[in-house]
């Protein structure tokens, strides 16, 4: 009698191993969680705020007395109301600052790469416009604008910001728009904007997510040394640089009123970078265009 193979081997309960895309996936999520988590409790923190965010509870720079968790600011209100109510409108104002900068980017360094001719002009107002100082650029266009504020500042980072910006996407796209497929897409009568959307701006993800990430970050600290330097939010406002500003005075007495918003807006920072980091597809060999 002919010995019949057993119906299972230890081959059929190997657990499957992991495919590429599965640690891709895993990859992504551990660095964009964070900074999800991190833009939620902001936003959703004027309602998780014990207490209301001017209401004075204590004495100035107390320290966990009267229901005050983090202790008292300057003037004894809730340090903790205060940062889950802060953080709202600094994320707002970078998004915006990076996603116009990003998309204004996009535009003129796609155009400057597929028009050279123009693109010399772009290239060289954007050198222009580098040799302004940033802090001086901020403070000349918050002070001149009518009734300065968030917007002032916003309007500042983000015209200062797209020079840079307009550097790395046109040579980012360069290489793309010497590429063959592009030539041969442009011959058969696509237009600038088909070949900008098509052939180009697919090829930009990482590029592009990077820059996001970046501007992001440097949407946060501009807002932040605005308000150090008194541009910007104002009090009563709650908001993290500003609070910084107002408890510097206290630090010793109170570590927390200060210590707090600095973690914020350091752990924001951080994982927004990580999580455009990881969103970033594979860099990939391309093989030579042949002649």
């Amino acid at each position: 009698m002919t010995p019949t193979a057993p119906t299972g081997t230890s081959a059929d309960h190997r657990p499957a191993a992991r495919t590429p895309g599965t640690r891709q996936r895993k990859r992504v999520l551990l660095r964009a969680v964070p900074a999800g988590l991190l833009v939620l409790i902001a936003v959703t923190g004027p309602l998780l705020a014990p207490h209301a965010t001017d209401t004075t509870l204590t004495f100035p720079y107390a320290t966990s007395e009267g229901g005050a968790v983090l202790g008292g600011d300057v003037l004894g209100r809730d340090v903790l109301s205060r940062l889950l109510a802060g953080g709202a409108s600094l994320i707002a104002t970078a998004a915006s600052i990076a996603v116009a900068v990003t998309s204004v980017a996009t535009v003129l360094g796609i155009t400057a790469a597929l028009r050279p001719a123009l693109g010399r002009w772009i290239e060289r107002a954007a050198d222009l416009a580098i040799l302004l100082p940033a802090v001086l650029g901020i403070m000349l266009i918050a002070l001149a604008w009518p009734g300065g504020g968030r917007l002032a500042i916003g309007a500042a980072a983000t015209g200062l910001g797209i020079p840079y910006a307009v550097r790395i996407v046109a040579a980012a796209a360069a290489p793309i728009a010497a590429t063959g497929y592009v030539e041969a897409a442009a011959a058969g009568g696509e237009r600038l904007w088909q070949l900008a959307l098509r052939e180009i701006l697919p090829n930009l993800r990482a590029t592009l997510l990077a820059l996001f990430g970046l501007r992001f970050v440097e949407g946060v600290y501009v807002v932040s040394v605005a308000a150090f330097l008194q541009l910007g939010p104002q009090p009563p406002e709650a908001d993290w640089a500003l609070m910084i500003r107002e408890n510097a005075a206290g630090i010793t007495l109170n570590p927390w009123a200060v210590a707090a918003p600095c973690l914020a807006i350091g752990l924001l920072a951080v994982s927004v970078n990580l999580a455009a980091e990881a969103l970033a597809p594979a860099a990939r060999p391309t093989p030579e265009t042949p002649l």
